[in-house]
């Protein structure tokens, strides 16, 4: 009986463990990771130079996310035409598929005449 009362707390401990080490890895203190081609803005003392900078990193962000959308766009365009070419394979096999069965019934029923004489 005490293992069936253990056993919820054991999987409420199961999705403990790696929420916390999620959670202990966010707060912990690291240093950011450095993208290139931001700059950091923090250090300018001048608001208008750190506003240019802020400016400069939008412009950067949105370039990035413009060429992602794009090789995205590309890529999805390319698996299209990929699906396109496999299903108009299949139908030309399903074409052959019927034709051959459609030959091989014939072929049945003119053996079986031959066969009953």
């Amino acid at each position: 009986m005490k293992r069936e009362q253990r056993q919820p707390w054991h999987k409420v401990a199961q999705f403990l463990r790696p929420a916390g080490l999620v959670l202990v890895m966010a707060l912990s203190p690291a240093a950011a990771q450095d993208i290139r081609g931001m700059e950091v803005c923090t250090a300018e003392k001048q608001m208008e130079r750190r506003t240019a900078c802020l400016q400069a990193n939008v412009e950067f962000l949105q370039q990035a996310l413009n060429k992602l959308a794009h090789d995205t766009q590309e890529k999805s365009a390319a698996a299209d035409r990929d699906l396109a070419a496999a299903r108009a394979e299949i139908a030309a096999l399903k074409s052959a598929m019927e034709k051959l069965n459609s030959e091989l019934k014939q072929m049945k029923v003119k053996a079986e005449p031959e066969s009953k004489k």
